[in-house]
C-alpha cells in the first residue's frame, strides 16, 4: 500500500511537471518586442544625434568669438584658452555612441543587399560627415576600425592619420554620391531628405566640396580635383537642400536646451561678432540678437527689456574672467554684465531650432572660393552674393520674427559688393558668419583660412603657448582604456593639447 502511494504521488508530480513545462516558451515569449530593426531607422538615429551638444558654446564658437562667458569652473573653456575635458569629449562621445556607430551597422548590414543600395550609400555619405566633424576637431582618431566593436570585437581601435583619413572619405563621397540612383528602393522614411536621391545626391557632393577645400593648404593639388569633381557632380542649389537637423518635443535643440535652462544668463555674444554686423550695417544682427536692456542680474532678464534693436546692441569683449567684467560692464555704461547682448533663445535659439550641418550658404560660398582660386568656371561675386543672400533667408528657418525683408537684404549686398582683390578675405569672414551656431565648421573653416581676421583672446591665464587653441583634447576615457592607441596617435601628430593642430592646418 505505501508502496502503490509513494508511485502514485511520483506519477501525479510527473504530470504536473509535464503540464508546468507545456507551452513554457510560447509564454516567456514578448510577441510584441522588435525581431528585426529596419535599417532606415538606424539612419534616423544617426542623423538626430548630429545636432551639437552644449559644449560647442564652451570651445569651437568661443574660439571663432562668436560666444563668450565670463564664468570660471564647468564653462572654463576659449573664454580662457584652457584645457577643460569634460567639456572637449563631448563630440567624441555623442558622434561615436550615436553616429558612427549607427552608420556603421546600416553600412554593414545594407553593402551585399542591392535591394537597400540608396541607404547603403546614403550611410557612406553621413559616415563621412560624422568622420569629418570629428578628425577636424580632434586630428587623428579611430577611423578604419570605428564602429566594428560589436562586429568585429575591434574595442580598442587603431588612431588612424587625418590624411589617411581624408583620403578615404573623399572617396566615399566621390563613390557613395555617384552610386544613389532613383530608380532603386526609395528610403522615404529618411528624416533627412525623405529618401530623396537627388537631394542626397547635392548634401554629398556639397560635403566633398568642403572636404576638398579643407585641404587647400595641405594638399592644393588634391583639393582642386575633389572640388572639381563635387562641382561638376551637382552642390545645393537653395536652402530646401539643406541638410538640417529638425527639433521638436523629443529631439531638443542641445544649444538651445543649454541656452533655456541653468545658462540662460551666462552666454553671450562676443563684441567681435557683433561689432562686426554692426558696422556693416548687417540686417542680421536684428535677426540673431537681442539686448536685456539695464538688466542688473539674471532675474531681470525679461521680456519687458528685451530689444532687437541693432543699435542698441553691445557685445561682450573678451579677456575678462566673472570679477574682471564687472568693472568692464561699468565701464561701458552698462547696469551689469547681464546687460550685454545675447544669442536670442527665442528665436535662433530655441529649444526646438533646427541645427544646419551644411548649407546652400556655405556651399555657394566655397564655390566663390574656388573660383577666386581658378579652380573651377563661374563667376565669384555671383557665388558670393548667392551665399550671403541665403544665410540671410535661412534666418526666417529659425523663426518667422527673425526673417529679414528683401529690401534690407539687397541693400546690403548693393552696399557691400564682392571685390576680388580682398575676395579670400571676404568670402571666409562671410563664411564665419553663416556658419553661427554650427560651431565645429566655424572652427575648422577659421583655422583652413585664416579669416576672419580675429585679435586673440587677451585672457592673461591662458594654457596654450599659440594665439589659438587648434584643436580639441581627446577624451579621459581614452586615454586609460585604449592607451597605446592614443600614445600611437600623439607621437605622430603631436602633443595632446589644444594648441597642436591637426594635419591640414598648415
Amino acid at each position: 500500500m505505501k508502496k502503490i502511494l509513494t508511485f502514485t504521488l511520483l506519477f501525479g508530480l510527473g504530470l504536473l511537471s509535464t503540464s508546468c513545462d507545456e507551452g513554457f516558451d510560447e509564454m516567456n515569449t514578448n510577441r510584441t518586442a522588435a525581431t528585426t530593426l529596419n535599417p532606415v531607422f538606424l539612419l534616423n538615429n544617426a542623423v538626430i544625434n548630429a545636432s551639437f551638444p552644449g559644449g560647442i558654446l564652451v570651445y569651437d564658437m568661443g574660439i571663432v568669438q562668436q560666444i563668450v562667458t565670463p564664468n570660471s569652473g564647468v564653462l572654463a573653456g576659449a573664454n580662457f584658452n584652457q584645457d577643460n575635458r569634460n567639456v572637449t569629449q563631448e563630440i567624441w562621445q555623442r558622434y561615436y555612441r550615436s553616429v558612427i556607430r549607427n552608420t556603421a551597422d546600416i553600412i554593414r548590414v545594407t553593402s551585399s543587399d542591392p535591394s537597400r543600395s540608396n541607404l547603403y550609400h546614403m550611410a557612406r555619405i553621413f559616415q563621412a560627415y560624422g568622420f569629418m566633424v570629428l578628425t577636424d576637431s580632434y586630428g587623428d582618431i579611430p577611423y578604419f576600425q570605428a564602429g566594428k566593436g560589436f562586429s568585429e570585437q575591434a574595442v580598442l581601435p587603431v588612431y588612424d592619420g587625418q590624411e589617411a583619413i581624408y583620403t578615404d572619405i573623399i572617396k566615399e563621397l566621390t563613390e557613395a554620391s555617384a552610386a544613389l540612383d532613383a530608380s532603386k528602393t526609395v528610403e522615404t522614411a529618411d528624416v533627412l531628405y525623405s529618401g530623396n536621391v537627388d537631394k542626397w545626391k547635392k548634401f554629398g557632393f556639397s560635403l566633398l566640396l568642403r572636404a576638398g577645400m579643407r585641404l587647400s593648404a595641405a594638399n592644393p593639388t588634391l583639393a582642386q580635383q575633389t572640388v572639381q569633381r563635387a562641382v561638376q557632380g551637382g552642390v545645393m542649389q537653395a536652402n530646401n537642400d539643406n541638410a538640417v537637423v529638425q527639433h521638436n518635443a523629443n529631439y531638443t535643440n542641445a544649444l538651445g536646451g543649454t541656452l533655456n535652462a541653468t545658462e540662460a544668463n551666462n552666454y553671450y555674444l562676443a563684441a567681435p561678432f557683433v561689432n562686426y554686423l554692426k558696422m556693416n550695417n548687417d540686417p542680421r544682427l536684428k535677426s540673431i540678437a537681442t539686448r536685456y536692456v539695464g538688466a542688473a542680474s539674471g532675474p531681470q532678464q525679461v521680456p519687458a527689456r528685451a530689444s532687437i534693436d541693432p543699435a542698441v546692441q553691445i557685445g561682450m569683449p573678451l579677456g575678462f574672467d566673472n570679477s574682471g567684467i564687472v568693472a568692464r560692464a561699468q565701464a561701458d555704461g552698462l547696469a551689469s554684465f547681464y546687460d550685454y547682448s545675447q544669442l536670442d533663445r527665442t528665436r535662433l535659439a530655441k529649444q526646438q531650432s533646427p541645427m544646419f550641418l551644411v548649407t546652400y550658404a556655405q556651399t555657394s560660398l566655397h564655390v566663390a572660393e574656388a573660383v577666386q582660386r581658378g579652380w573651377v568656371q563661374g563667376s565669384a561675386a555671383t557665388f558670393f552674393t548667392n551665399g550671403v543672400r541665403a544665410h540671410m533667408e535661412q534666418m526666417a528657418l529659425y523663426d518667422a520674427a527673425s526673417a529679414i525683408p528683401e529690401a534690407d537684404i539687397a541693400a546690403y549686398l548693393a552696399a557691400h559688393p564682392y571685390d576680388s582683390s580682398n575676395g579670400l578675405q571676404q568670402i571666409n569672414t562671410q563664411y564665419w558668419v553663416a556658419s553661427l551656431m554650427n560651431g565645429p565648421e566655424a572652427f575648422a573653416n577659421f583655422r583652413r583660412s585664416n579669416f576672419p581676421v580675429l585679435t586673440p583672446n587677451p585672457f592673461p591665464g591662458k594654457g596654450i603657448s599659440t594665439d589659438f587653441i587648434n584643436r580639441l583634447t581627446y577624451p579621459n576615457s581614452e586615454i586609460s582604456v585604449n592607451s597605446t592607441n592614443v600614445q600611437a596617435a600623439i607621437s605622430r601628430m603631436g602633443a595632446d593639447e589644444l594648441d597642436t593642430k591637426v594635419w591640414w592646418d598648415k
